[in-house]
């Protein structure tokens, strides 16, 4: 076999995640390797946290990014929050939840699911009935933004119900976090996590995470060590806390750090709201091209998810052959249906970078002439200039 140097092909990736990279951050990530102690990048680090306390709106003093992608964030919180014995209660409305109960069981805790139909969003009465039957639990988990449906859940109204039972709140924002509302202090999340690789328009590999008071002083009481040594908040807080006392604990990942300032950078930019409206507005552009082609949302429009759009699939359609075709002939990614989903949905990302109306454009175009090779029945196609008036 011989070796030579790697070149990817140049896709648009419009699947689950990754996302496409905005180069302004790939530049970024290729400037000049320092150390990570070194003063200037201690500085960089000190803006990093501010940005991420704007990005998840919070004023928390421990929000910074595991050197990990977003499932040690997940991690992270499970791992310092969930002692032997407690009792967590896990709200599951799609892959992720099922995650979650993971690594409840993995600490040594019990898990309570409450079960919501995939592609729902989580229900708060049955949240609410699970807080009454089980009085001795002291955490609620769940996941805002559910990647494997598309569908978002109510994150103000769980943690206000799980407060009222005097439960601590771990929430996923892994596909949220960039492109629709996540205001931690406003709705007093107690620990949440998300990734770089979604709607900050960044590569995988970071995970943004913050903890509010509540959450530390449970971290800061524990009757055991944190089973983890590498995620114990207790000795990271000595490397991302106090810029005066900031002591090693690992080799931080100096150059991937970089991309996330810059991607943070450009969140501050365009500002917060700003994004949140520019994913809603593509994805109604999106929507109407993909009901002119007759394909149809698993989730109502309530519950939808804008940066992360899952469609049934029409009968008689290969799920692989228009993915691979997309792949092949328009070097377009798009994502498939996990676990009870497989082979039933498409799942199309308008997440970060991709977020824009040339990938809109490409998507739609590709979809309406590969079902049609294939005979599709969708419906009656309604001309390209809809969907232009629709971006519009």
């Amino acid at each position: 076999m011989q070796f030579r140097p790697f070149n990817p092909p140049v896709r648009t990736l419009m699947g689950p995640g990754p996302s496409d990279v905005h180069p302004r951050i790939l530049e970024a990530m290729s400037r000049p390797t320092i150390g990570h102690l070194d003063p200037a990048f201690v500085q960089m680090m000190e803006e990093v946290k501010a940005l991420l306390q704007y990005a998840f709106q919070t004023k928390n003093e421990l929000t910074m990014p595991v050197s990990a992608p977003g499932s040690a964030g997940m991690e992270t919180c499970f791992a310092n929050l969930v002692e032997p014995g407690d009792q967590v209660i896990v709200c599951q409305n799609g892959v992720f939840g099922g995650r979650m109960k993971e690594n409840v069981e993995r600490c040594g805790g019990s898990a309570i699911m409450v079960e919501d139909t995939w592609g729902e969003a989580i229900d708060p009465n049955k949240l609410e009935e699970a807080l009454k039957a089980n009085p001795e639990a002291r955490i609620v988990a769940f996941v805002q933004a559910e990647t494997s449906t598309g569908a978002q859940s109510d994150a103000e109204t769980l943690v206000k119900l799980a407060h009222q039972y005097d439960c601590l709140t771990i929430v996923d924002a892994v596909t949220s976090l960039g492109g629709t509302p996540v205001k931690v202090d406003e709705w007093g999340i107690d620990a949440i996590y998300s990734g770089t690789q979604k709607c900050l328009s960044c590569t995988p590999g970071l995970s943004p995470v913050s903890f509010g008071e509540r959450a530390l002083e449970k971290i800061r009481n524990r009757k055991q060590k944190v089973q983890s040594w590498f995620m114990d908040l207790n000795l990271v807080m000595g490397y991302w806390g106090s810029r005066a006392k900031r002591a090693y604990h690992h080799t931080a990942p100096i150059n991937a750090l970089y991309g996330l300032h810059e991607a943070l950078l450009m969140l501050k930019e365009e500002g917060l709201e700003n994004a949140w409206q520019r994913h809603m507005n593509n994805h109604l552009a999106l929507r109407a091209r993909l009901e002119a082609l007759g394909l149809t949302f698993i989730v109502k429009e309530a519950d939808r998810l804008p940066q992360l759009n899952a469609v049934s699939i029409p009968a008689g359609v290969d799920d692989a052959e228009v993915r691979n075709r997309l792949l092949n002939e328009y070097n377009l990614e798009i994502g498939a249906g996990l676990g009870a989903l497989a082979g039933k949905v498409w799942r199309i990302g308008l997440m970060g970078h991709a977020s824009r109306a040339e990938n809109i454009l490409l998507c739609a175009g590709a979809l309406e002439t590969i079902l049609s090779d294939l005979g599709a029945d969708t419906g009656r196609v309604a001309p390209q200039a809809a969907l232009e008036e629709a971006l519009a």
